[in-house]
């Protein structure tokens, strides 16, 4: 397996990785204005790009993922929630649903509380054994914190999707499992990231205080250290699912 960090604006991380024997990759999360860097850093690793996920419709930053999926000729991949709501094709993702890049297969986890469509990916070098070696955790689960549950409204019932999504799909993990978060310090999507791009689970769940709360003390504390919103995230929203910026829109 190879892997592939990236640290873009607005602290976000993006991902690229997959098996260099089969030469099949996943791209992850991508940023406007990024495309170019995941299509060189394919074509040096001898890899094509056989999937661009999205791990949710972002609201803070222009997506580069749909670009990216149209200059590779890959789908472009985004929960099955999203049908009827975003204007372009796309692959419609499902809980438990397993995408193969030949040794490196990533298991979709539905973990809607961020946004409802908010997915966790996690994934397989079947050459090292058949156990997860890591999760890519978007906006669900970061470094020290946890998605903000505000963004599409109903901020109470979506606190408590997240504990749920927390407690049901991810903390039952291995505690070796490694945490790759989709932001790190400076981002407007959680309160209180840590600067440091990636965990293990037995880490967060030791020192990660939202992790150890009851669902009520959950929802109570997730709620109320809501930041402002993200700068122009309205247009932001409304260009994703679109499917990406035009020439005339900010990149």
């Amino acid at each position: 397996m190879f892997f592939r960090q990236r640290q873009a604006p607005h602290a976000t991380l993006s991902y690229l990785f997959g098996c260099i024997g089969e030469r099949k990759a996943v791209a992850v999360d991508v940023v406007a204005g990024d495309e170019g860097w995941f299509i060189e850093e394919a074509e040096r690793t001898g890899v094509k790009i056989a999937y661009v996920v999205d791990t949710h419709v972002h609201a803070d930053h222009y997506s580069g993922g749909p670009e990216l999926a149209r200059r590779v000729g890959a789908p472009y991949a985004l929960h099955e929630s999203n049908q009827g709501r975003v204007s372009l094709e796309f692959m419609a993702l499902r809980d438990g649903q397993r995408l193969n890049a030949g040794n490196v297969v990533v298991d979709v986890l539905h973990t809607p509380g961020h946004t409802p469509d908010s997915i966790c990916l996690l994934v397989r070098d079947l050459r090292r054994g058949d156990e997860p070696w890591f999760a890519i955790t978007g906006d669900t689960l970061f470094v020290g914190a946890v998605g903000r549950p505000d963004l599409a409204g109903r901020e109470q019932e979506m606190a408590r999707q997240l504990h749920d999504s927390l407690h049901q799909k991810l903390l039952p993990l291995a505690p070796e499992l490694e945490i790759y978060p989709g932001h790190q310090a400076g981002s407007a999507c959680g309160a209180g990231l840590s600067g440091k791009p990636a965990s293990t689970l037995a880490f967060e769940k030791r020192f990660n205080p939202m992790l150890s709360m009851t669902r009520e003390d959950f929802v109570a504390a997730v709620t109320a250290a809501i930041l402002p919103p993200p700068a122009d995230m309205a247009d932001i929203v409304a260009a994703n699912l679109r499917g990406g910026i035009t020439s005339a829109e900010p990149s």
